[in-house]
C-alpha cells in the first residue's frame, strides 16, 4: 500500500492443465487420485501479495479443467458434484497449505455457467465452513446471468457479484435490477504504453460513471511471458526477462495509484453524475468516516482506446470545472492533489506527481483541466510515489543455455524459462534410474483437458529468443508410451498461446515404433523428411537439431540421422520440446546454442 499500484484485488487462475491464453497452468489435481498444492506460481504469487498487503482480496477462477472432471466429455457440468469437489479442494488447500483465505470464487472463465452447479457450489462451501467465500458469476457478459438471476430466486440468493468482461463501461437494465454488486471482472488487456494508460484511466472512472461497476480488474497483472506470444505486454507493467532481472514500471501502474492509494475496499461511491461538461469524468468516494477522494480523468478518444470493445467517438476539450462539497464535506479546508498528464507524440508524461494542496472556499473549489490528465483530490495524506533503484539493464535470452534439471528441492514445480503451451512439464525424480537421469523434466498431462481455447493435440513447451534463426538444440529424451508414443525437439517455433494449434517451425520427431520424421509444423502434417531411427520406448536417446540458414540436419545419439532438409520459413522462432500426444515422456540435459 502507498508504494506503487497498491492493488486491492489479486485474481488468479485455478490451473486446469489447459491453454488459457499465453500458456498452460498446472492443476492441483492432474488425475482423480492426485492432489498437490505446490504446483505452478499462483500460490507463491498470492503469498507474496499478502506479505505486502495483508488486506488484499483474493479471487480464484478456472479457465480449464483436467480431463477426469468431464469423464471424457469436454464439459465440466455433467458431474457437478465432481467439479464442486475439485474447486472446493483448491480453496481448502489454499488455507491448509498456504494459510490463504480465498475471498471470491468464479464459475468458468468466459464460458457457460450452470445454475445447478452454482447452487451446489454454495451449499458445499457452506458445509465446509466457507461461508465467507463469495460467488462471482459469470465472468462473461451481463446476459444471460442477470436475466436468470431475476427469474431464479435461489440462484439470486447464492450469487453475490455479477462479473462482466470488457463491458465498455456500460451495463444493462437487468443487471441493475438484480441489485447485486456489478464488477468489470476482466478488463484492460491493452498494450501498456501511454495509450494503454489512457484506456485504463478512462475505464477505472467510467466503469462506475456509466455502468455502476464498483470494481475493475486488469488482465493482466504483469507481462511476464514471451512478448511474441498473444497479447504481449498487456500487463500493468513489464517483467519479461527473468534471465536479466530487467523490468519496466509502465504508465498504467501510476494511473492505478490515482485510485488505489486513496480508496479501499469498503469505501462507497457518492452517487453523483460524474460526466464533465467538456468531456471526461469524475468519481467521488468516501470511507464514511469523513474522508473524501475525488478522481478526475480527461482522456481523449484517440489516446484512450482499449483493445476491446470498439470505442465510439467523443470529444474532450480544456475546461474549468467547479466542484461543490455538501453535507459533512462542506467544512473541508484543503485537499491533497496528485496529478498525471499522459504525453503523446514528443511530449513527456508526468506520472503521479504531488502538487500543492487545493484550498476549498465555502465548500467549493475550481480546477483548470487540460486534455489527457488525471487528478486525485483527497483528504488522505498517505499517498507516496516509491523511489526504487534502477533495474538491471535489458539483455536478450542467453545464446548458450543449458538445463540438466538436477535439483532436489526446486522452488517451483516447473523449470525456469520453459513456457508450456499444451501439456504440463514438471520436475521429476526418476527413482528407478540409478544412472544419469534421476532428475528429469516430465510431461504429465495424459488426457486432453477440458479446454478453454484450442489446445494442440501434441504437447509443447517453448523457450529462448523469438528472433533466433541459426541454432542447435540438443536434448536427451525418454519415450514412456510403447507402440504409438513419440517426442520432438524443435527450432524456429513461431507461435503459441491461443494460436498453438497452428504453430510452425522445424520439428524433429522420434517415435516408439522406430521411425523418425521432420515436419514444418507442430501438427505434423507438413512432412519434410521421414525414415527409420531404431528408437524405442523406455530407453534414453539424444536428439540434436541443427538449423543454419535454409538448411537443417539432425543427429541421433551423436550420429547423423538426416541432413540437407530445406527450410524456407519460419525465418526465426523459439526452441521447443514436446510429445506426439497427451502422454508421459521425459527430457534431460537440454541445451540450446
Amino acid at each position: 500500500p502507498n508504494f506503487g499500484a497498491s492493488l486491492h484485488i489479486l485474481k488468479v487462475e485455478i490451473g486446469g492443465d489447459g491453454q488459457s491464453t499465453d500458456g498452460t497452468e498446472p492443476s492441483h489435481m492432474h488425475y482423480e487420485n492426485d492432489e498437490n498444492y505446490f504446483r505452478g506460481y499462483e500460490w507463491w504469487l498470492m503469498k507474496e501479495a499478502k506479505k505486502r498487503n495483508p488486506e488484499i482480496k483474493l479471487i480464484g477462477l478456472p479457465w480449464t479443467f483436467p480431463a477426469w472432471i468431464g469423464k471424457g466429455e469436454n464439459w465440466p457440468y455433467d458431474y457437478p458434484d465432481v467439479t464442486v469437489y475439485y474447486i472446493v479442494s483448491w480453496i481448502l488447500g489454499a488455507k491448509q497449505y498456504h494459510d490463504l483465505d480465498i475471498d471470491y470464487i468464479g464459475i468458468w472463465n468466459e464460458r457457460s455457467f450452470n445454475s445447478k452447479y452454482i447452487k451446489l457450489l454454495r451449499y458445499t462451501l457452506d458445509k465446509h465452513g466457507l461461508q465467507q467465500v463469495r460467488i462471482v458469476a459469470s465472468d462473461r457478459l451481463w446476459e444471460p446471468i442477470s436475466f436468470v438471476l431475476l427469474l431464479d430466486p435461489e440462484l439470486h440468493r447464492v450469487v453475490d457479484v455479477i462479473g462482466a468482461h470488457y463491458p465498455g463501461t456500460e451495463t444493462v437494465p437487468n443487471a441493475i435490477l438484480t441489485q447485486k454488486k456489478l464488477w468489470s471482472s476482466e478488463d484492460f488487456s491493452t498494450f501498456n504504453d501511454e495509450i494503454g494508460a489512457g484506456c485504463w484511466a478512462r475505464i477505472l472512472n467510467q466503469n462506475y460513471v456509466n455502468g455502476n461497476m464498483t470494481s475493475t480488474i486488469a488482465w493482466n497483472l504483469v507481462a511476464s511471458y514471451y512478448e511474441e506470444l498473444p497479447f504481449g505486454r498487456c500487463g500493468l507493467m513489464t517483467a519479461q526477462e527473468p534471465w536479466s532481472g530487467h523490468y519496466r514500471v509502465e504508465a498504467p501502474i501510476w494511473i492505478t495509484a490515482h485510485t488505489t492509494q486513496f480508496t479501499q475496499p469498503g469505501w462507497s461511491y457518492l452517487q453523483v453524475d460524474g460526466h464533465l461538461e467538456g468531456g471526461g469524468s469524475f468519481v467521488a468516494l468516501t470511507d464514511g468516516l469523513g474522508n473524501l477522494t475525488i478522481i478526475i480523468e480527461t482522456m481523449s478518444h484517440n489516446h484512450s482506446q482499449c483493445i476491446r470493445p470498439l470505442l465510439p467517438h467523443f470529444n474532450v476539450s480544456p475546461q474549468r470545472a467547479t466542484f461543490y462539497l455538501k453535507g459533512s464535506f462542506y467544512m473541508l479546508k484543503t485537499l491533497q492533489v496528485w496529478y498525471s498528464r499522459l504525453g503523446f507524440e514528443s511530449a513527456r508524461s508526468t506520472l503521479f506527481q504531488q502538487l500543492h494542496p487545493v484550498k476549498v472556499w465555502k465548500g467549493s473549489f475550481s480546477l483548470d483541466l487540460n486534455v489527457d490528465e488525471v487528478y486525485t483530490l483527497t483528504t488522505l495524506k498517505t499517498g507516496k510515489k516509491c523511489v526504487c533503484p534502477e533495474p538491471p539493464p535489458s539483455q536478450p535470452f542467453p545464446s548458450n543455455y543449458k538445463d540438466d534439471f538436477n535439483i532436489r528441492n526446486p522452488p517451483f514445480s516447473e523449470a525456469p524459462n520453459f513456457a508450456d503451451q499444451t501439456g504440463v512439464f514438471e520436475y521429476f525424480i526418476n527413482a528407478s534410474d540409478p544412472g544419469d537421469h534421476v532428475f528429469t523434466l516430465r510431461q504429465v498431462v495424459v488426457q486432453r483437458p477440458i479446454t478453454w481455447s484450442s489446445d494442440a493435440d501434441q504437447t509443447i513447451s517453448i523457450i529462448g529468443n523469438f528472433n533466433w534463426y541459426n541454432f542447435t538444440v540438443t536434448c536427451d529424451i525418454y519415450i514412456e508410451q510403447p507402440r504409438d508414443g513419440g517426442v520432438f525437439v524443435a527450432g524456429r517455433v513461431d507461435n503459441g498461446g491461443i494460436y498453438v494449434r497452428s504453430t510452425k517451425g522445424i520439428f524433429f520427431w522420434v517415435f516408439a515404433d522406430g521411425t523418425y520424421r521432420v515436419t514444418g509444423d507442430l501438427a505434423g502434417e507438413e512432412i519434410l523428411m521421414k525414415g527409420l531411427s531404431g528408437v524405442r520406448a523406455n530407453a534414453w536417446h539424444t536428439l540434436t537439431l541443427n538449423i543454419q540458414g535454409t538448411s537443417a540436419w539432425g543427429l541421433l545419439n551423436g550420429y547423423p540421422l538426416w541432413e540437407n532438409v530445406t527450410v524456407a520459413k519460419p525465418s526465426s522462432g523459439w526452441a521447443a520440446i514436446g510429445t506426439r500426444s497427451f502422454e508421459f515422456a521425459q527430457f534431460d540435459n537440454f541445451h540450446v546454442e
